[in-house]
């Protein structure tokens, strides 16, 4: 075990503490003040009245500080009279546990570390929000920990309690935190949410798929012989409790605080995008309520601050204390003061909302569009020196403030968009947002394949209504300000002519040294294209195709649930197949049409109609939403029908483009091949 930090080395004048002198340690100082002007009377030298040193005393008036106070900038203030003074901030995406509420079991693709922020931009971007009011910054992540600059990171921005920052905190699983704890505490630590699910080491490994149960007890252990030395952590513990999983473990839980100087705090399973959320799950505020009180009748309510997220509850003669996060039945939304920086340097106003809008993009334009590395945050220090002292004109677009009103009108605009509160329970489960692991981290990939509301065509259905809308269309892109190109499904600008031959006798999707591309369409002219393919399920079993024309089958509605597969399936081709255009797609039809003769088992013949007006064919979409819906099929009755037989797949129609109308591969009457 490394040495403790000696008593010596936590004293108060040592430790970076943010917060305001509490008042018991006030008062002890003006009893201090007194002792010494009553000793300097008894020595004979009543006219020499002591004077308090400045440093060691630093409370006036209340009057003074309410006069002296700052009026909290507009642009931090929302239209529901909100002040947002508190600011949490992702440094990465990465985790070294995967939680299964937490993060899919598929895991999450990594953004591109250029997309992320650099610690110069999250030291500036700390700065902006401190000299505009903000009190406390959180860092969390994914795990803030396993940054590799973590500790001169958190130092820079514990430098800004002499800009008005006073609490720095740090959410993390605890895992690794015994390591760098020290270094922390003197960068100016003052808060540390811990999250536990469980104090089960079996339990442990099965909720976070890795081991790491004594490590992070062991991180807790530290902290409190810290805070005995004086380092002043406020210590929370944050567990979500679900039903059937850890529901058993909350009064282990409450036991903690009995001698321990802890908050444990008891969070209401919130929905996610992967982490398989259902109502079922949620162990409510009250029930925990219930149960705590059954063995602790004497439970009581505390008063606690108004922007508390936490509903504060104490056992008489416990140490600790405990808290209850009840995002889910009874939200703190009207007090909420916080705003969200992801990894990638998107602003996020609201925990449970999709809308975000791009910091990190705007404060590169000031290194025409690169990343701001140490490098180039000294020279623009440099730059915002010599204007202010006169040796540089303001016309030099390099500088830490050249952008700076553009940023704080994005903040104040974004800010002025939340809403009073989130969706309710009936709504919040169906929302799209990111899984909680990005839940301050995300990449445009997760919304790559949504357009812009205003720019996707309606699509024609024949499903049937038992099916909602939400199944056919994909929930729309976040709202944001700033919508990068990739977000839209986008056709390649590059003016490169490939030269072809007119007998069309070479592959256009390979160049001339044999590796695949995809071809540009950039000199294209829209046109209106349609394209129709067909296929058939031949099954083998008779009783398969009665009773999918029944409705019978175990698994429901076959026929609506592959029409509904096909649609979908179309406007996701270029996603399927590598080089393959996005289109924005004006009308998807799926016909499927049960045939069943004396002489056979039956068979379910496909027809898929896709239209758009575009630069580009759709054959490639009416060829994926016919074979899915087929392969629908096939999933559906493979329990009855085990020899069905996929066939026939082609492109029986196509219209529009160049090369004009084509029937079966046929085009005015000349067998030849469609482009």
């Amino acid at each position: 075990m490394p040495p403790l930090l000696s008593a010596a080395r936590l004293t108060r004048s040592s430790v970076p503490m943010l917060a305001p002198i509490p008042k018991s340690e006030a008062r002890q100082c003006i009893m201090l003040v007194r002792h010494a002007t009553t000793a300097a009377t008894a020595d004979g030298h009543a006219s020499t009245r002591a004077t308090p040193n400045p440093s060691l005393i630093r409370h006036t008036s209340r009057r003074a500080l309410l006069n002296d106070a700052k009026p909290f900038p507009d642009f931090l203030v929302d239209n529901f009279h909100r002040q947002h003074d508190y600011l949490r901030i992702s440094l990465t995406e990465r985790c070294n546990l995967r939680c299964v509420y937490c993060m899919p079991e598929e895991g999450v693709p990594l953004s591109p570390q250029r997309e992320l922020l650099t610690t110069p931009e999250i030291i500036m971007l700390s700065s902006l929000f401190v000299s505009q009011g903000v009190t406390k910054i959180r860092l969390t992540g994914g795990e803030p920990t396993v940054r590799k600059d973590i500790l001169p990171l958190m130092k820079q921005i514990g430098a800004l309690r002499s800009d008005g920052l006073r609490e720095l905190c740090l959410t993390t699983n605890g895992l690794v935190l015994h390591r760098k704890l020290e270094g922390m505490v003197e960068a100016g630590l003052t808060g540390i949410n811990l999250s536990l699910d469980t104090l089960d080491p079996w339990q442990f490994q099965i909720m976070t798929r890795r081991k790491g149960f004594d490590a992070v007890m062991k991180s807790i252990e530290r902290v409190l012989e810290l805070n005995k030395l004086g380092a002043g952590i406020k210590l929370k513990i944050n567990s979500v409790v679900m039903r059937g999983i850890n529901d058993r473990e909350i009064i282990p839980f409450v036991e903690m605080t009995r001698e321990k100087d802890i908050e444990v705090r008891f969070i209401e399973y919130m929905p996610f995008d992967g982490n398989k959320w259902n109502e079922n799950k949620m162990f409510s505020y009250s029930e925990m309520l219930d149960l705590i009180r059954e063995k602790y009748p004497q439970l009581e309510k505390m008063k606690g601050h108004k922007n508390d997220t936490s509903k504060s509850y104490k056992i008489p003669g416990f140490v600790g204390s405990l808290g209850f996060i009840t995002s889910m039945t009874h939200n703190f939304c009207g007090t909420c003061n916080r705003l969200r920086i992801t990894s990638d340097g998107n602003l996020k106003v609201c925990l449970f909302g999709n809308a975000e809008v791009s910091l990190r993009d705007i404060l590169r334009r000031s290194n025409n569009g690169e990343p701001i590395d140490e490098a180039a945050f000294e020279a623009m220090k440099q730059i915002e020196m010599e204007k202010k002292q006169g040796l540089r004109d303001g016309s030099t677009a390099l500088g830490l403030a050249s952008n700076k009103q553009e940023l704080l009108d994005v903040i104040g605009s974004a800010v002025k968009r939340k809403k009073a509160k989130h969706a309710g329970i009936g709504e919040l489960e169906h929302m799209k947002n990111r899984p909680m692991i990005l839940i301050d981290s995300q990449n445009s990939r997760f919304n790559s394949h949504y357009q812009i509301p205003h720019l996707r065509p309606p699509v024609d259905a024949t499903s049937r209504s038992s099916f909602p809308f939400s199944c056919i269309t994909p929930p729309l892109v976040s709202s944001r300000s700033h919508v990068r190109l990739q977000q839209l499904r986008c056709l390649s600008t590059t003016h490169r002519h490939l030269g072809r031959q007119p007998n069309g006798n070479r592959l256009t999707h390979v160049s001339e040294s044999g590796a695949a591309h995809m071809v540009s369409i950039s000199d294209k002219t829209p046109t209106k294209r349609l394209a129709k393919a067909e296929c058939s399920v031949r099954f083998t079993d008779k009783i398969a195709c009665r009773l999918v024309q029944e409705n019978q089958i175990q698994k429901g509605d076959v026929l609506g649930v592959a029409r509904v597969a096909g649609i979908m399936a179309a406007k996701r081709t270029s996603d399927l197949i590598p080089l393959c255009h996005p289109i924005a797609l004006s009308k998807v039809t799926v016909d499927l049409q049960v045939i069943q003769g004396p002489d056979e088992a039956g068979r379910v013949d496909i027809a898929a109609t896709v239209t758009c007006e575009g630069k580009t064919g759709v054959e490639m979409e009416a060829l994926t939403a016919a074979s899915t819906a087929a392969l629908t099929i096939y999933d559906m009755c493979k329990a009855v029908d085990k020899g069905m037989i996929i066939e026939g797949l082609k492109v029986v129609l196509k219209e529009g483009g160049k090369s004009g109308r084509w029937v079966d591969g046929v085009q005015d009457g000349t067998p030849t091949r469609a482009n």
